[in-house]
């Protein structure tokens, strides 16, 4: 399971590499040119699903080439990493031109979407990527030891102008429109009631956050019951959970974990590489709740599309709520319609929105004062009732109409202030004759902001 790599005369470098190298690598995902490597560099490892030895070797490659697998055994041929040459294999993201096929690409594709380098031939001898240690630090290490070089040439980042949002069941993932010229990442894993991993909520910010000290070391994992049912099924029998990260009721088997929140992290590795079949890079904010790599993919296509991104149109799996109208059945209501998108509302009651806090909201006065204005605590609360309130109407008692009864036991946690996005979330809880609960939360960038309880009163409509 260990990596083999060489780069040139560089040294060794550490996990995570040096902060010196984290900085090199912060500097080319904000630089407008393209990149590619300035040294070639090797590693060779086993596969994760095909359990055979494979050799990967990154080469330099001219601007626009993009990154282009090459297969160097039978059946050889090239296969660009772009969505279109996707090929539909559960668990894994893999890529097929022909009779050539690359299996298991995605944590590859994370390195260098996450480092910024756009160009590159990769030259496999073998038909799967080396799992390592299921994370892309060992992808990530060799690109720092090859190091990231500028080109004469500037990037054409794909730019989110209107909101899109996928759903498959109670999966979701959203491409939302920013002020700024960043790529965020948001990602909410909840595997419910009974699960060994509880809920986690993690964000990353492309360029700014450190990818390789924060996100790269995070591992793909599975639980108890998946790895069993896996083996059960012949596959990774070549594996130990010594090897992977395999978690029981008490935490990992034979193992610890890197992170308190491995997991969700890793979720970010993956969501990074299959946003890579871009070929591009984006500069937008992409929310998902336990999406998967399917989703993923379906959003780089739906990315791709001009007329999509133009228009905002969603795809067929995607809901769209006229919100506006919804919420004429909220009585009593703040007269601003404070959620701006649903991203998913699921039958079983539960619901996730976004509210986009700016500066020309009319609850803003423009005050004289040196500090940033804070979005009254009062409308944060309502923000999260209004989403409460959507969720009832669309899943609850139909012909009723709803108001906020009370709400009880509710925290502030942090100022919501021009600039920050709402990520609401809402939950139906126990209901009582004309009443019914709603568990809500609100965060900005994976940081909780506010959580409580609201009581919604049922009336005829």
């Amino acid at each position: 399971m260990g990596a083999r790599t060489s780069a040139g005369a560089e040294p060794e470098a550490q996990p995570g590499g040096s902060a010196g190298a984290a900085l090199s690598t912060l500097t080319s995902w904000r630089s407008p040119r393209q990149h590619t490597l300035g040294d070639e560099v090797s590693l060779e490892g086993v596969g994760l699903f095909t359990a055979r030895q494979t050799t990967v070797t990154m080469r330099p490659a001219g601007a626009g080439t993009g990154l282009v697998f090459r297969r160097m055994d039978e059946p050889s041929g090239e296969v660009p990493a772009l969505v279109e040459f996707v090929e539909d294999l559960p668990r894994r993201t893999a890529l097929r031109r022909g009779e050539v096929e690359i299996q298991t690409v995605e944590h590859l594709l994370s390195a260098c979407g996450g480092l910024g380098l756009d160009n590159a031939v990769i030259e496999v001898r073998g038909p799967e990527i080396p799992i390592f240690d299921g994370s892309s630090l060992p992808f990530a290490e060799a690109i720092e030891r090859a190091r990231l070089v500028p080109q004469e040439v500037d990037r054409e980042p794909i730019v989110v102008r209107e909101p899109i949002t996928l759903q498959d069941g109670d999966k979701a993932i959203s491409a939302l429109p920013v002020d700024s010229d960043r790529f965020e990442l948001l990602y909410m894993l909840d595997y419910g009631e009974g699960s060994p991993i509880g809920r986690q909520v993690q964000s990353f910010v492309l360029g700014e956050d450190d990818y390789l000290h924060d996100i790269a070391p995070a591992r793909t994992f599975s639980t108890k019951r998946e790895a069993q049912a896996a083996w059960d099924a012949g596959l990774f029998h070549h594996l130990s959970p010594a090897d992977m990260l395999v978690i029981g009721e008490d935490g990992p088997i034979d193992n610890a974990y890197r992170f308190a929140d491995e997991p969700v992290r890793h979720k970010l590795v993956d969501m990074i590489g299959d946003l890579a079949l871009t070929g591009r890079p984006v500069r937008g904010r992409i929310v998902g709740v336990r999406t998967g790599h399917e989703l993923n993919r379906q959003l780089a296509a739906a990315l791709l599309d001009p007329a999509l991104v133009r228009s905002g149109v969603p795809s067929d799996a995607a809901t769209a709520l006229d919100i506006r109208s919804e919420l004429t059945r909220y009585t009593g209501r703040f007269p601003a319609v404070l959620v701006d998108r649903v991203l998913e509302i699921e039958p079983a009651g539960r619901a996730v929105g976004v509210k986009n806090v700016t500066s020309s909201e009319p609850f803003f006065t423009g005050g004289a004062s040196g500090d940033r204005e804070r979005m009254p605590g009062v409308l944060v609360v309502e923000a999260m009732a209004q989403l409460g309130a959507l969720l009832q109407l669309r899943t609850g008692r139909p012909g009723v109409s709803v108001a906020l009864r009370s709400a009880k036991h509710v925290t502030l946690h942090r100022a919501v202030v021009p600039g920050d996005q709402l990520v609401l979330e809402a939950e139906l809880g126990p209901a009582g004759g004309v009443s019914v609960a709603v568990d809500v939360r609100a965060s900005v960038s994976g940081e909780l902001a506010a959580e409580g309880r609201v009581h919604l009163e049922l009336l005829p409509r």
